[in-house]
C-alpha cells in the first residue's frame, strides 16, 4: 500500500495527538512498572537495554534496545493493552523513480523461505484474527504493521511478517505480476476467441494500475510534482509510471539485499504481551545475519537562501471553473524537527494561521476568494528532518498566482503584529487535554504511526513520547510572552521561500497517453530485437502471459499448511454483552451506558424524520457544513469555534439513515448529532449544539457568499475524491435502485450528490442562491425537537449520570417542541437491474455489481457473509488482482440493509471483471468447499464482529441500527455454524438464480465497448464535456498569449 508520511500525516489544521485508553491504576503498574523490567545496560536474547522511560500521562512504560550482533534498534511500549501491535520498519530511500520500494513492498509479501507459498500475506488474512495487517510505502521508509488481541495470532503474524520482510524468495514472476511487464490486454479472450483487441500489447502490473489511477488524482499529483522539486534526493517511492518500466528484476533483488538488513531497520512492539517472549522470537531471526554498513542518510530539502519559483502543468479539473485552474503554494524551510518543544510549538502556530473559518489564512485567502480550498500541501510538516511550512490554494485564477503570494506574505505580517488571542491558544491546549482522556481501541497503532517517521529520520521516540514535558516546556516559553509571534518572525516574514505552482494543460491527459504509448513501442521494439520477427516477440510476450497465469492458477489450490493458523474453536460462541440502561426525559429515549471513560460524556443524538423531501434530504450535506460556517446574528462562526475547542472535543451534525433489521423496505432517517466533552462542560457542550442548530443566521449579509465558498470547496475536491474511493462511488450507485436506504446513500453521498454540488458551485455570481438558502432554512426548522421523534445515547461513568441527566433535560427543555415535515415531492429513481457506465477522465477504471438479499434476521444472511470471504480470497482476488492486475478487488455483504456485491478498484480491464463477476455465482454454486475454506472464511468475518471497540462507540449497534444483543448473538451461531452446503445454496439462490435482478456501474474512460447495444446506460457527470470545452476555450488564450 503507498502511504506518503508526508502526504498522510502532514496534519496541515489540526495537531496530532495521542488518544489513550484511560486504565485501572492497578492494571496500569502491574504492566508497566519498571521494577518488573531489565535493568539499563542489561544483556537479554541477543539485545541490550539502552533506556526506560515511564510515560504515566500514556499510561505506558518505553523501552529501547538494541540488537548486539546486527545493531538493529527496537522499541517496545508496555501497556495494559490486549490489541497488541508489532511492525517491522525500513530506511528505503529511493534511488530513482522507479518504485522500487514500493514494488518490493509488494513482492516481499509474495512468499519467503519458511513460507514458500504465492503471496502469503493474503493468504494470512482468512487465516488470522488480528484487526489490522498492512505495509506502507512511505516516501523514505517502508513499514509492516498488524495489530491484534490473540497472543497466538501475534506469534503466527510476526514470524511471517519477519521471515517476508528478511527472507523473501522474489520470484522473477512476481515481480512482472505486482511490478510491470509487456503483455496482452486480454489473454483470457485470446483463449477462448481469439479477439485481435484482446492481443493488443500494454503494460501491465498492480503498481503500475495502482500509480496510473494516483497520478489521475490531481491533488496527488500536485503534491508529488512539489516533493520533486522541494526534495530532489527524495525521489518518488511509489513510482511514476513513465519510470517504473526501467526497473529490472536484478535492481530490486540488489535493493533488497542493501536495504531489508537488520542493520537498517527499526522494529516497534505494543501491548501487553511479555518483553520476553518477542526477544526470543526477533532474536531468533535477526541473528542469522551480521552487522552491515547501511545508507542511514536523512534526505533533506533544497537550500532556500532566496526565492525560489517552479510552475508546472497539470490536467484540467472539469468540476472547477475554467478560469480557476491553477494551484499554488508558497513554501518555507523551519528547524530541526529533533527539537521537540519547537516542532510541537510550530505544530501550534500552524493551527492558529490556518485552522478554522476564523483563521488568519483562511480568512485572507479563501474567504477573500482567491482560492476555493487549501492545496493538498498546505500545512506545518514535521516527518522529515527538517520541518517545512506551506500555504497553497485550489481553484486559483491564472491571474492571481502572484497575488496569492503576496497576500500570504501580508497575512503573516499582521498576524505578527496583532499576535495570537490567549483563548485560541487555549482551546488548542484544552484539544490536547481531551486526546490524552479519549478512550481508543487501537491506540497502539496510532502511536506506531505517529513515532515511526521521525524516528527513521533522527527525532528521538523518548523524546517525541514525553508528551506533558513537552507541553509544561511550551507552556513556560508562552508564558514569557511573544513566543508564537517570535517563531513565526524567525521563520516565516523573509522571502526565502519556494512557491510552486500547477498550472493548467489541455493537452496534459492526451501527453501521457502518447508518452505510454511511444514508451510501450519503444520496449517491445527492445524485446523484438531478440527475436527474427515482431510476430515471434508477439509469441514470446503471449507465452509468458499464459505461463504467469498457470503460475496464477496453480497456487489457487497449493498447499498452505506450512502457514500459521488460529482457529474457529478460539472465537468465543458467545459475545460479552454490555450492560445499556433505559430511561426517558418527557417524551425523548435516553440509552445509557454507564462506564469509566476518564471524566469525558460521549453524546448521540437522532432525530426521526418521516417523508423528507429529496429536494431537502439532497441538501443536508450542505446544511451540515453551513451551519458550522455561517454564525449566528450574535456571534461570528470565529467566535463559536473558539467556544467549541475551549469547551468540547467538538460537535458535529450529519444525515442519518438506517435499514430496519427486520425488513429491506423499512428504515429510519433523518439527522444525528453527536459530541463530546469533560463532565463539567457538558451544559457548554449543549448549548453550543443548540446554538449552532437553531440560531445560524442564513439571513446575514454574508450568508449566500459563505455557500458559496462551501459549495466551490466541495466541488474542487469532488473529482480527486472520485479518483481515490471510485470503487465506493460505483458499489453506491449500484446499490442506488435496489433498496430504499440505498436510494438515500445515493442522493446525500454519492455520484448524485457530487453531480448536485458541482452544479450549483458553478452558478455565475450574478446567479442568486436564494432557492438554496430558502431549502437549508427549512431543513433548520425541522433539524431538532424536543419530541418523541428525538431519541439520545450517553456514555459516561457512573458518577456523572445524575449531572448529566439535568443538563439533558434542561438543554431539551431548550429546544423547540413538534414540527411539521413539508409534503413530499415526487421520490428521485435510480436503475434497477441495469449497467450505468459513468465517464470520468482516469487512467483506471473502478466497477461494482450489486444485489439485493434479505434482512439482518434471516437465516441467509451469515452463509451470505461467508460466502462474500470465500469469493474474496478464493476467487476474485486471484482474477481480477492477480491475473487482472487491478489494484483491489472483492466481495462483500452488508448484513444490515441486506446487500450482496462485487467490486474492483484501479482496474485496467473492467469488462474482463465484469465477465468475472458474471460468472462468480456458478463458480462458488459449484466449488468444493473444504473445512479449511470454511474455518478461513469464518476467521476473516469474525476479524471485524470482535475488533476491539473504544468506550465511545459502546452501544451504537443498538441505538443507531435498532440490532440487540439476541439479534447479534443468533448471527453470531449461525455464522459459526454455516456449513459449505449453506455456502452452495445461497450462491445459487442469489447470484445464480437471482442474477438478472442484480445492478453493475462502471467510472472510467469511455470506450467503444460502453454503448447501448451492449445494454450500457451512459450517465454524464458532463466532465468529459467541460474539459473539452476548457481546451477550446485555453488554446486561443494560449495563441493570444503567445503572440
Amino acid at each position: 500500500m503507498l502511504r506518503f508520511t508526508r502526504w498522510q500525516l502532514r496534519s496541515p489544521r489540526n495537531l496530532t495527538s495521542f488518544r489513550t485508553t484511560g486504565l485501572s491504576r492497578r492494571s496500569y503498574a502491574s504492566i508497566t512498572d519498571a521494577s518488573n523490567f531489565p535493568k539499563v545496560g542489561e544483556q537479554l536474547h541477543g539485545f541490550t537495554l539502552k533506556r526506560v522511560k515511564q510515560v504515566p500521562e500514556l499510561e505506558l512504560t518505553a523501552l529501547q534496545l538494541q540488537h548486539d550482533k546486527t545493531g538493529a534498534e527496537y522499541l517496545h511500549l508496555a501497556r495494559d493493552d490486549s490489541n497488541n501491535v508489532f511492525s517491522i520498519g525500513f530506511k528505503t530511500n529511493p534511488p530513482d523513480d522507479t518504485g522500487v520500494p514500493h514494488i518490493l513492498e509488494h513482492t516481499t509479501l509474495c512468499g519467503s523461505e519458511k513460507y514458500p507459498v504465492r503471496d502469503p500475506f493474503f493468504k494470512m488474512l482468512p487465516r488470522s484474527l488480528s484487526n489490522f495487517m498492512n505495509a506502507f510505502t512511505s516516501s523514505d521508509h517502508t513499514t509492516y504493521p498488524f495489530a491484534t488481541t490473540n497472543a497466538q495470532d501475534f506469534r503466527n503474524l510476526m514470524s511471517v511478517y519477519l521471515d517476508a520482510t528478511l527472507h523473501p524468495l522474489l520470484k522473477e514472476n512476481d515481480f512482472t505480476q505486482e511490478g510491470w511487464r509487456i503483455g496482452p490486454e486480454n489473454p483470457l479472450v485470446i483463449q477462448g476467441e481469439g479477439s485481435e483487441d484482446a492481443k493488443r500489447l500494454v503494460f501491465k502490473g498492480v503498481v503500475y494500475n495502482e500509480m496510473k489511477g494516483q497520478m489521475s488524482d490531481a491533488s496527488y499529483l500536485f503534491y508529488i510534482r512539489f516533493q520533486d522539486h522541494l526534495f530532489p534526493d527524495i525521489n518518488n517511492s511509489g513510482g511514476d509510471p513513465q519510470k517504473i518500466t526501467d526497473l529490472t528484476w536484478e535492481q530490486l533483488k540488489r535493493f533488497h539485499s542493501d536495504h531489508y538488513h537488520p542493520s537498517n531497520s527499526k522494529i516497534l512492539t505494543y501491548g501487553n504481551m511479555p518483553l520476553i517472549e518477542h526477544l526470543k522470537e526477533i532474536d531468533a531471526r535477526l541473528r542469522r545475519f551480521d552487522k552491515i554498513t547501511v545508507d542511514h542518510e536523512v534526505k533533506l530539502p533544497i537550500p532556500l537562501e532566496e526565492p525560489k519559483y517552479v510552475t508546472v502543468q497539470g490536467p484540467l479539473d472539469p468540476l472547477v471553473p475554467p478560469d480557476r485552474q491553477h494551484k499554488t503554494s508558497v513554501t518555507w524551510l523551519m528547524g530541526d524537527t529533533s527539537d521537540i518543544v519547537e516542532n510541537f510549538s510550530l505544530g501550534i502556530l500552524s493551527n492558529l494561521l490556518l485552522d478554522g473559518y476564523g483563521s488568519p489564512l483562511y480568512q485572507s485567502l479563501i474567504e477573500s476568494g482567491l482560492g476555493a480550498d487549501f492545496s493538498p500541501n498546505t500545512g506545518y510538516d514535521s516527518a522529515g528532518r527538517k520541518g517545512v511550512f506551506s500555504v497553497g490554494l485550489n481553484a486559483v485564477k491564472g491571474g492571481d498566482v502572484l497575488k496569492v503570494r503576496e497576500t500570504i506574505a501580508q497575512t503573516l505580517l499582521e498576524a505578527r503584529k496583532k499576535g495570537f488571542d490567549k483563548v485560541k491558544v487555549d482551546g488548542i491546549l484544552h484539544q490536547l487535554e481531551l486526546s490524552l482522556k479519549h478512550k481508543t481501541a487501537h491506540f497502539g497503532m496510532g502511536i506506531m504511526q505517529r513515532l515511526k517517521p521521525g524516528w527513521f529520520n533522527g527525532v528521538d521516540p523518548m523524546d517525541a513520547l514525553a508528551w506533558k514535558d513537552t507541553v509544561r516546556a511550551f507552556e513556560a516559553r508562552y508564558a514569557k510572552g511573544d513566543y508564537l509571534q517570535g517563531l513565526l518572525e524567525k521563520y516565516l516574514l523573509n522571502d526565502k521561500a519556494f512557491t510552486f505552482t500547477m498550472e493548467p494543460s489541455e493537452t496534459y491527459t492526451q501527453a501521457l497517453v502518447d508518452e505510454e504509448n511511444e514508451r510501450l513501442a519503444k520496449k517491445i521494439h527492445e524485446t523484438t530485437e531478440s527475436f527474427c520477427s515482431e510476430q515471434e516477440a508477439q509469441v514470446y510476450l503471449e507465452k509468458r502471459e499464459q505461463e504467469l497465469m498457470e503460475v496464477q492458477e496453480k497456487a489457487r489450490n497449493q498447499d498452505l499448511s506450512c502457514l500459521p493458523t488460529v482457529h474457529v474453536k478460539d472465537i468465543p460462541r458467545e459475545k460479552e454483552r454490555k450492560p445499556l440502561r433505559q430511561s426517558n426525559i418527557g417524551d425523548v429515549k435516553v440509552q445509557w451506558r454507564e462506564v469509566p471513560t476518564n471524566g469525558l460524556t460521549y453524546f448521540r443524538a437522532v432525530l426521526g424524520i418521516k417523508e423528507l423531501p429529496d429536494e431537502l434530504r439532497e441538501m443536508i450535506p450542505l446544511f451540515t457544513s453551513a451551519i458550522m460556517r455561517l454564525g449566528t446574528r450574535s456571534r461570528t462562526m470565529e467566535q463559536l469555534e473558539e467556544l467549541i475547542k475551549l469547551k468540547t472535543g467538538g460537535i458535529s451534525v450529519g444525515y442519518h439513515s438506517s435499514p430496519s433489521p427486520l425488513s429491506l423496505s423499512t428504515f429510519e432517517e433523518g439527522l444525528s448529532f453527536g459530541g463530546f466533552a469533560l463532565d463539567r462542560n457538558i451544559p457548554d457542550m449543549y448549548e453550543l449544539l443548540r446554538t449552532v442548530i437553531v440560531e445560524t443566521d442564513f439571513d446575514g449579509p454574508e450568508a449566500e457568499k459563505k455557500i458559496r465558498e462551501l459549495l466551490q470547496s466541495s466541488a474542487s475536491g469532488a473529482i480527486n475524491s472520485i479518483a481515490e474511493s471510485g470503487h465506493s462511488f460505483a458499489r453506491t450507485f449500484a446499490e442506488a435502485g435496489l433498496t430504499p436506504v440505498g436510494r438515500l446513500n445515493e442522493q446525500t453521498a454519492g455520484l448524485s450528490q457530487v453531480k448536485l454540488t458541482t452544479s450549483l458551485a458553478s452558478r455565475l455570481p450574478t446567479e442568486s442562491l436564494a432557492d438554496v438558502i430558502q431549502k437549508l432554512r427549512a431543513i433548520q426548522a425541522l433539524a431538532i425537537t424536543n419530541s418523541s421523534k428525538l431519541r439520545v445515547a450517553l456514555n459516561c461513568g457512573v458518577e456523572s449520570s445524575t449531572p448529566n441527566q439535568e443538563a439533558l433535560r434542561q438543554f431539551l427543555e431548550s429546544l423547540p417542541n413538534e414540527v411539521t415535515t413539508p409534503s413530499t415531492a415526487e421520490a428521485a429513481e435510480y436503475p434497477r437491474n441495469a449497467k450505468s457506465f459513468f465517464p470520468l477522465p482516469y487512467q483506471v477504471y473502478y466497477s461494482a455489481r450489486a444485489l439485493a438479499t434479505v434482512p439482518y434476521v434471516d437465516a441467509a444472511g451469515p452463509p451470505l457473509e461467508i460466502l462474500a470471504q470465500l469469493l474474496t480470497h478464493k476467487y476474485l482476488h486471484h482474477e481480477i488482482r492477480e491475473k487482472g492486475g487491478a489494484y483491489g478487488g472483492g466481495a462483500y455483504s452488508r448484513s444490515l440493509g441486506g446487500m450482496f456485491g462485487m467490486y474492483s478498484y484501479r482496474d485496467p480491464n473492467p469488462q474482463n471483471t465484469m465477465k468475472i463477476m458474471n460468472e462468480a455465482g456458478q463458480w462458488a454454486r459449484d466449488h468444493t468447499w473444504t473445512p479449511r475454506d470454511l474455518e478461513e472464511a469464518k476467521l476473516s468475518v469474525f476479524q471485524g464482529y470482535d475488533a476491539p471497540q473504544s468506550v465511545s462507540q459502546e452501544g451504537m449497534r443498538l441505538f443507531l441500527s435498532g440490532i440487540t444483543d439476541d439479534m447479534l448473538q443468533t448471527r453470531r451461531e449461525r455464522l459459526l455454524d454455516v456449513t459449505a452446503e449453506d455456502v452452495r445454496n445461497v450462491a445459487d439462490q442469489f447470484l445464480v438464480q437471482r442474477a438478472p435482478q442484480s445492478s453493475v456501474a462502471v467510472l472510467g474512460e469511455k470506450k467503444g465497448w460502453a454503448n447501448a447495444q451492449n445494454g450500457w446506460e451512459i450517465r454524464d457527470l458532463h466532465m468529459t464535456e467541460k474539459i473539452e470545452e476548457m481546451t477550446q476555450q485555453q488554446m486561443p488564450e494560449e495563441a493570444a498569449a503567445a503572440n
